[in-house]
């Protein structure tokens, strides 16, 4: 990298710290996916965890490097390998090697693009990103944004902006934000920082799909108004972390142009499928928004801490974040160029956008686009997969990369399918199976798998399900055969997932 090629030149031999560091971060940037035979999670038990604090412990003397780097390694065994093959479970992180190579160049070179007198390069690359991510989404020219630590993050900045743009002070008090009951639990923590009480939200019950009910929207909209309150924003979400369920994009720009709200996007998930050809148009209508978050580190195959943050006019951001101080006149920015500290609620902060660049820029959309359309076969194929064996339900359609289905056999009552669902995760985790694990649909507690590695292949799905299957069989016959066979009335959430199942 630069400082050893500038050590070879002035005459000197690198450091041997810097031959061991060279030679570890070559073994690290080749490592290979791990097989399935390995852990699919490693963690430290209670009784070592005290041990390890004490072990880690930085002492007064130096150390040697390789020792070190021996422990750091051991550190990081003791974690999900979310790039596992079998591994399915949150809404993972499976970076390309180019995202790893973009983030090591990232750290290396050390930029603070908090300014273009500092960062004029980057800067360059990020102001790009940002204009051509916007114009996937159908975003218009007057697009702008900023890179930045991730979804929560992102949501928080258009929030923020939202607020400035659409609310006099006095009304703050005031306002009503409308979410739905699948909105994410980021949403909810970014507007309490920006000064909003959780009794300002009007959560709007989704429908059979989990998509926010337009119907009901629009008549509390009217109800709130009438009441006196101030309807000033609309929250849509793009690929829900439950279910995968992408709202009525287009309805809900209608209803924010006729209401007068802010429309945003929570993208950070399924904002991605903007880049495939074959399945972009589930996502037709993310364009007219105001704003758009979205993460690089989900569906873009990035390392973590790449979020984006898209305005349909920069002047939003500006009139939020925008400061001034002696220290930080440009003096040498030509006209027209883009300070990010103006556009970000942060001021120093790394070149983030390096790394989704240098993956785009080398493999192209095209390919970045059959990458993500793997992630929906697979889920198309646990999906098929699920419904040939007896006793299975899909609690919810499958839209995206993310199924959810739960094991009811008859005989069972609610409380003891929530169990038996809870201990398949569990078994399925321990035995090393797969990493599949719980979330609750409709108050029941169902299995949830997300299907984004784009180096798994169909039949291994296919293999993991045929696992699990049988698993759930011995689960049952073990533990709950007494009442397996007693009459069983679905509920109305198993109902639903029968006929799903049969259609």
């Amino acid at each position: 990298m630069g400082s050893i090629g500038e050590e070879d030149r002035s005459g000197n031999e690198p450091s041997g710290i810097m031959l061991e560091a060279e030679s570890f971060l070559t073994r690290l940037l080749t490592i290979m996916p791990p097989p399935p035979s390995d852990p699919i999670v490693q963690k430290l038990h209670a009784h070592e965890i005290q041990s390890m604090q004490q072990q880690v412990m930085p002492g007064d003397h130096s150390q040697d490097l390789s020792s070190v780097l021996h422990e750091a390694m051991t550190v990081f065994d003791n974690r999900m390998r979310l790039t596992h093959p079998h591994c399915f479970s949150y809404i993972p992180a499976c970076p390309t090697p180019l995202a790893r190579l973009g983030d090591l160049l990232t750290s290396v070179y050390n930029v603070n693009a908090v300014s273009w007198d500092v960062s004029s390069g980057p800067n360059a690359v990020e102001k790009a990103m940002i204009a051509w991510l916007g114009g996937q989404l159908g975003l218009p020219d007057s697009v702008g944004g900023c890179f930045v630590s991730g979804g929560s993050i992102a949501n928080m900045t258009a929030i923020v902006a939202a607020r400035d743009e659409m609310l006099h002070p006095t009304q703050r008090g005031d306002a009503v934000i409308y979410t739905s009951d699948q909105t994410h639990i980021s949403i909810r923590k970014a507007l309490h920082i920006s000064g909003f009480m959780d009794y300002q939200i009007h959560k709007i019950p989704s429908d059979d799909a989990f998509r926010i009910d337009v119907d009901l929207l629009r008549h509390a909209i009217n109800t709130d108004r009438k009441s006196g309150r101030v309807p000033f924003l609309l929250v849509a979400n793009c690929g829900s972390t439950n279910t995968g369920s992408i709202d009525p994009l287009h309805a809900l720009a209608d209803i924010a142009r006729d209401e007068g709200l802010w429309l945003h996007v929570d993208g950070a998930y399924g904002a991605s499928i903007a880049l495939s050809d074959k399945n972009r148009y589930l996502v037709d209508g993310i364009g007219r928004a105001d704003s758009v978050s979205w993460d690089g580190h989900k569906w873009l195959f990035q390392t973590y801490g790449c979020g984006i943050v898209l305005m349909r006019k920069v002047g939003s951001l500006l009139r939020s974040f925008a400061v001034d101080a002696e220290y930080l006149s440009g003096i040498l920015a030509p006209q027209g160029t883009t300070n990010f500290y103006n556009l970000s609620p942060e001021l120093s902060r790394p070149a983030r956008a390096i790394s989704l660049w240098l993956t785009l820029k080398t493999l192209g959309r095209h390919r970045m686009g059959e990458m993500i359309d793997q992630g929906f076969l697979l889920a198309q194929t646990a999906d098929h997969n699920i419904r040939q064996y007896k006793n299975w339900i899909i609690a919810a359609p499958t839209v995206a990369s993310i199924v959810v289905f739960q094991y009811a056999p008859r005989g069972l009552d609610k409380e003891a399918l929530d169990a038996l669902n809870a201990v398949i995760s569990q078994r399925l985790l321990a035995e090393n199976i797969a990493a599949i694990l719980t979330t609750k649909i409709r108050g029941r507690t169902t299995l949830r798998m997300c299907t984004m590695n784009p180096l798994v292949k169909p039949e291994t799905i296919a293999n993991v399900i045929l696992q699990v299957d049988k698993l759930a069989q011995s689960e049952l016959h073990n533990t709950y055969s007494k009442m397996a066979n007693k009459p069983h009335t679905l509920c109305r959430e198993c109902s639903v997932g029968v006929l799903q199942d049969a259609g």
